[in-house]
């Protein structure tokens, strides 16, 4: 008989095997892979209810923090741990916004939703330092959860070596009290998570009411990660940057950001409203984006390497679809919300959220389309004629008329889809900013260009948009053929007004003409002139043709109210026949059609491309001729150079 190993020996075996399987597996708490999961959106726009719009020519129903939050429970439930980021613009494009100061909205529902950071975006500035200040102190004081604040690369040193404005103290009260700081760090499970905030360069350029005065994003990140690789011990570095990506490598300011600091490990990139199908890698560092509005939650899981730096393994963009239930209690908080528009905001205008303004049965271009097809939009057409349409049916008409009416693509923020049109739907496809009288939404206009201006104006929509498609314009009034094949600044090949029967008016060089826009396009002005480093030069004029100084003194007023953009296209809808009979007005036939306002003229033959060379092109031409000269003459002193050594040297063969 066998003798019974005693107790310890036999537990000692146990363990030694399980020792022997555990480093078969590899799965020794010391050895394991480090993992976390992550979701992410930016550019949310005040879109916290869902809404509908157009998708590859559809209409559909997507977005809303309520379905959002639906995905993130389900996600909460496989990993609770999950970190949940925001990368700014959270404000600005529904009626939501309009409660921007008082109630927070936006912030607090990111709170509700269980996003742990954000940071800020430029249309967080719209509502000027005031504004972000007071959004700030409600959101501190409203006793809700909201997310942790951060950005890195505001200069408070500059400011206050100056000596701070009024606008720079406000919101550094307001950063007090909610506690915006440059980084965060953050445990999720056993990663230690540093998280930190950039406002990009372009963002700046796009917050003209932006009082605060900023670093260079890359150097300020890079001097916030030695910050912190000294002072934390963390596993891992996030970025929340509202600086952007784009197609051109060399103009995308984030993936600069990701090749300057490399420590890195994920940029989730807001700004440019980039839908990322694949996530952008250079080095060690990814950047991931998923589009604007809440259309798509971003979704990804990261795993450690053996180096200590982060690989994406998982990442998808989650469709938030109206096929998605809604969780209550998030869509019970964001009606409350938009509740209190009908009475803080709307009853001012004689509106309510829901209200009928037109039935609609045109298949309007898309905010894409707008961007991307460089053609005359009926979109576009139906905003600018809006605009000239409120000016001149204002109780306070003045009776001097409107020549030409302009919006640019980049303040149009969504289309009309069939079916009824609503003074919701209405805002949200013009919800950007306010003016001086601090009532939320951009108010008009009036300026005055010369003939030679709204050539100008026609050139920097030919030569200049397709390099910043946010300033192509879309105008009533005037008509204009461009050739693309032309040489750039000389594109255009014909350019006239209309008259009220529709008949052509030449353009004269030295006449004023009056011009409607909203606010902010002529606060930008400045920006599109930069793209063409000055050559495009407009200089808006007061109707005696003294230039203004300063655009708000420009601002249409119905006796002390401002016009406001929104209410000039609510107002032309309104005023659309009741064809069908049923009490609604009916979107205009019109807009089914093109009219010629943007002819393009896709010819590349040797005549169209070179008649009526404007003055642009004889100096390009003439500059290209001096180069070509200057290049023949360095060749042909490179090759008697050349010639001339060959010759000494072969004199001093000759010698030896």
């Amino acid at each position: 008989m066998k003798k019974i190993k005693s107790v310890p020996a036999v537990f000692f075996a146990a363990v030694l095997l399980l020792q022997i399987l555990a480093g078969v597996d590899g799965v020794s708490a010391e050895e394991k892979e480090k993992r976390l999961d992550l979701l992410f959106t930016h550019d949310t726009h005040s879109h916290i209810n869902s809404f509908s719009t157009v998708i590859d020519g559809k209409n559909v129903t997507v977005g809303g923090f309520a379905r959002m939050k639906t995905l993130i429970n389900e996600q909460k439930e496989k990993n609770p741990d999950t970190l949940i980021v925001d990368a700014g613009d959270f404000s600005m494009g529904t009626l939501v916004q309009t409660v921007y100061e008082q109630e927070a909205a936006e912030l607090r529902m990111l709170g509700e939703i269980g996003c742990d950071v954000t940071t800020l975006g430029n249309h967080e500035f719209d509502y000027r330092s005031g504004g972000l200040a007071d959004m700030l102190k409600s959101a501190a004081v409203s006793g809700d959860p909201i997310p942790e604040l951060v950005v890195c690369n505001v200069d408070w040193e500059a400011m206050e070596k100056a000596g701070m404005s009024e606008g720079q103290t406000l919101i550094a009260e307001g950063f007090a009290t909610y506690g915006v700081k440059d980084y965060v760090v953050l445990t999720k499970g056993d990663v230690d998570v540093a998280v930190l905030g950039v406002f990009g360069m372009d963002s700046l350029a796009c917050a003209p009411t932006c009082e605060l005065l900023f670093k260079d994003p890359a150097e300020a990140v890079k001097e916030t990660v030695e910050e912190i690789r000294a002072a934390e011990d963390v596993d891992m570095i996030v970025c929340v940057s509202h600086g952007g990506t784009w197609e051109d490598e060399s103009k995308s300011e984030d993936e600069k950001l990701a090749k300057s600091v490399p420590e890195l490990d994920l940029i989730v990139s807001g700004h440019t409203h980039t839908e990322l199908s694949e996530p952008i890698v250079h080095g060690n560092t990814s950047i991931v984006s998923a589009g604007e509005y809440g259309k798509r939650l971003g979704s990804l899981s990261m795993e450690q390497e053996d180096s200590g730096r982060w690989k994406i393994t998982e990442y998808e963009l989650l469709a938030v679809t109206e096929e998605i239930t809604a969780d209550e209690k998030t869509q019970e908080k964001a009606d409350a919300f938009l509740d209190a528009v009908d009475t803080g905001y709307l009853s001012a205008f004689g509106y309510t959220r829901k209200q009928v303004l037109a039935r609609n049965e045109v298949t309007f271009a898309t905010v894409e389309d707008l961007q991307t097809e460089h053609t005359e939009q009926n979109l576009g057409d139906l905003m600018s004629d809006a605009y000239a349409y409120a000016v001149t049916a204002s109780p306070d008409f003045d009776g001097v008329g409107v020549d030409l009416a302009v919006v640019p693509s980049g303040t149009v923020r969504d289309t009309y889809t069939k079916g009824d049109i609503t003074v919701e739907s209405v805002y949200n496809s013009f919800s950007l900013g306010t003016g001086p009288d601090g009532v939320p939404g951009y108010p008009l206009i009036s300026v005055w260009l010369t003939g030679k201006e709204l050539r100008t104006a026609a050139e920097i929509d030919a030569s200049v948009s397709d390099f910043m498609t946010t300033a192509r314009l879309y105008i009533s009034g005037l008509h204009f053929n461009y050739n693309p094949n032309r040489l750039i600044l000389n594109k255009v090949t014909d350019l006239y007004l209309v008259d009220a029967q529709g008949g052509r008016v030449e353009v004269e060089d030295k006449k004023l003409y009056r011009v409607v826009a909203d606010l902010y396009s002529g606060q930008m002005l400045g920006a599109v002139t930069d793209m063409s480093y000055g050559l495009l030069s407009i200089v808006p004029k007061h109707a005696d043709g003294t230039p203004i100084e300063d655009f708000e003194d420009a601002i249409i007023y119905e006796g002390t109210k401002e016009l406001k953009a929104w209410d000039a296209i609510a107002r032309y809808m309104a005023s659309f026949a009741d064809v069908d009979g049923d009490g609604i007005p009916d979107v205009s036939d019109y807009y089914n059609t093109q009219h010629d306002r943007k002819v393009v003229e896709e010819s590349r033959s040797m005549g169209d491309l070179l008649k009526n060379p404007s003055r642009y092109a004889v100096m390009f031409v003439i500059i290209l001729l001096i180069f070509i000269f200057l290049v023949v003459l360095l060749a042909v002193l490179v090759i008697k150079l050349i010639r001339r050594m060959k010759k000494k040297n072969a004199n001093r063969i000759g010698i030896r």
